[in-house]
């Protein structure tokens, strides 16, 4: 099932000039970026995205995060694009992320360290949960026009 699913490379990303490294990750598998962009999150924009989390205590420390710097916001494009991200990522806390993924080689925070320094967890990347995630996620960063298709690709390169 070819599915859409977002990924942001979080200010820490742009800061340390890992982008690129980062979505060759995602191209060397199969997946294709069919929307992409550089933005600054503001404040409203940060409740939208991360509505689930506003009334949290840690809230103020995430927004303080993504809102620091630039983003680079994609939508990639792929079989099983949401659970392959997801994969690729490493679990949310690069602590627990095994070697091999993004988390795991790229980033050393803990959830420990993070609330004893009253910060968000440095984390590089965010990716869609769900596939329902990720389908209100695409809607909000980007409109229809700002999406291509690969499709037609994805069917001479299904392996």
């Amino acid at each position: 099932m070819i599915e859409r699913t977002l990924v942001l490379i979080k200010p820490d990303g742009v800061q340390r000039s890992l982008t690129g490294e980062l979505i060759q990750r995602f191209e060397r598998v199969g997946l294709k970026i069919v929307g992409m962009k550089m933005a600054w999150v503001d404040k409203a924009f940060s409740q939208k995205h991360y509505a689930a989390h506003v009334k949290k205590p840690f809230y103020a420390g995430l927004e303080k995060m993504i809102t620091e710097g630039p983003v680079i916001a994609m939508v990639f494009e792929g079989i099983h694009a949401v659970e392959l991200v997801r994969k690729i990522v490493g679990p949310t806390e690069p602590r627990k992320a095994p070697p091999g993924t993004i988390r795991g080689d790229y980033a050393q925070h803990s959830y420990e360290y993070a609330d004893k320094k009253g910060i968000a967890i440095k984390n590089l990347i965010h990716a869609s949960g769900t596939k329902d995630e990720a389908d209100v996620e695409v809607a909000l960063w980007f409109k229809n026009n700002e999406l291509h298709s690969y499709k037609t690709v994805h069917d001479v390169h299904v392996l």
